[in-house]
């Protein structure tokens, strides 16, 4: 969770606590790092540590309760372990003390743990523990990089009621899940479609208009078609292939950039004063293994169509291709891969899968087609190439002004 200087300090506070140690925080979607506007850091924290100082921990069948146990024995010692090694290293830690009733079972004080850098924390700590870091409002978009560096990406918080601030940042984090001014646990069946990005997500939203077509043979109901003009590279691809006479070609890509729902943004049901918006973005890099022509330019239709980059394996473009087209394929590249379209034979579909199986990093959701359905008509489903966000906003915390926000 980003916090920068006009955020409400008290609603910071409620929404920190509830996000960081509800369920002892034992949620997916629970708060790990909280990052503070250096200007407003310490007065926060204070405000934190005073709030956090009334948390009261033991047996959760007493409704005065806030905390109960972690979920094992095993969780108990690493997270007291990582307690440790956070004290050890020097850093400032704040940590309630247990009651005499919680002295016996797997109890873990809630914790605060003071960092330099996201760099410092190697892993998640799946446990009452919040780690908080101190920016710059001039570094803003360092600490962006520094959280997609990690890979991981199911839940943001930002707090801020600066309408570009809040545009600017959910624009660039790469989460499934951001939550603005408001706690970042508990999403909402058909309200927050619940699913990650990256090393955090490996199919369809839960609740998401996506899910169900996954789980049939025959998907009931598709997506919307293209909710604007086609992206240009694609123009210039189409245009090349025509002057080839690569008809067949040319117009499985012009079906592309008409089956492709890139741009979709859809306004969700929700309770008065909460703006819920679910969008699709480009996935981000794709692997391309083909092995005919035919085979090449479906997936370069496929990668252009859903707004993606690509990554060619066994392959090379034509010397000619437009430079709107070149651009957007290298033969390497230091961003993570985020999926993968196949082309070929069995026995070379099999090898192909084996070798991204054997690759580091996120599970790539991989496609494969045979050369005869890459003649035949597209062969590729554009939906596995696009990434859903969802972005829940309290729009009474900025004073209505989020309501004109659009996900860019």
């Amino acid at each position: 969770m980003i916090v920068d200087s006009s955020a409400l300090p008290e609603q910071v506070v409620a929404d920190v606590l509830a996000s960081a140690f509800d369920s002892a925080g034992q949620r997916c979607s629970a708060l790990r790092i909280l990052c503070l506007q250096e200007d407003i850091a310490e007065r926060t924290l204070t405000m934190l540590k005073g709030a956090f100082r009334e948390l009261t921990v033991g047996r959760t069948d007493r409704l005065v309760i806030d905390i109960g146990p972690v979920i094992t024995a095993e969780a108990h010692a690493g997270i007291d372990g990582h307690i440790a090694a956070m004290r050890a290293k020097g850093h400032r830690v704040e940590q309630l003390s247990l009651p005499a009733e919680a002295a016996h079972g797997t109890f873990v004080p809630p914790t605060i743990i003071e960092l330099d850098s996201i760099a410092e924390l190697e892993r998640e700590v799946f446990g009452p523990v919040l780690h908080v870091i101190r920016y710059k409002r001039a570094t803003l978009d360092e600490l962006i990089d520094a959280i997609n560096a990690t890979g991981y990406g199911l839940t943001f918080g930002l707090h801020t009621r600066l309408e570009e601030t809040m545009a600017h940042v959910t624009g660039r984090i790469r989460a499934g899940n951001h939550y603005v001014n408001r706690n970042m646990i508990g999403a909402v069946v058909g309200v927050q479609p619940f699913g990650g990005r990256g090393l955090s997500g490996t199919g369809p939203k839960a609740g998401g208009p996506l899910y169900l077509g996954r789980l049939a043979t025959n998907v009931p109901v598709g997506l919307p078609d293209a909710m604007g003009a086609p992206d240009p590279a694609l123009v210039d691809f189409i245009a090349w292939l025509e002057l080839r006479r690569e008809e067949t070609a040319a117009g499985i890509a012009r079906d592309y950039g008409t089956l492709s729902a890139l741009g979709l943004e859809i306004e969700l049901p929700g309770p008065v004063g909460e703006r819920n918006l679910f969008a699709l973005h480009p996935r981000g890099t794709i692997l391309l293994m083909p092995t005919s022509l035919e085979g090449l330019y479906q997936q370069i239709a496929a990668v252009l169509a859903t707004g993606n980059r690509g990554q060619i394996d066994g392959m090379e473009l034509p010397g000619d291709f437009p430079a709107s087209v070149v651009a957007r394929f290298t033969p390497a590249s230091s961003e993570p891969l985020a999926g993968a379209l196949i082309e070929g034979e069995p026995a070379h579909i099999l090898a192909a899968v084996a070798t991204i199986v054997a690759r580091p990093g996120a599970v790539l959701l991989t496609q494969a087609a045979s050369r005869a359905n890459c003649v035949a008509g597209p062969a590729y489903r554009l939906e596995w190439l696009l990434e859903e966000v969802t972005i829940s906003i309290n729009t009474t915390a900025s004073g209505g002004n989020a309501s004109l926000m659009t996900i860019s």
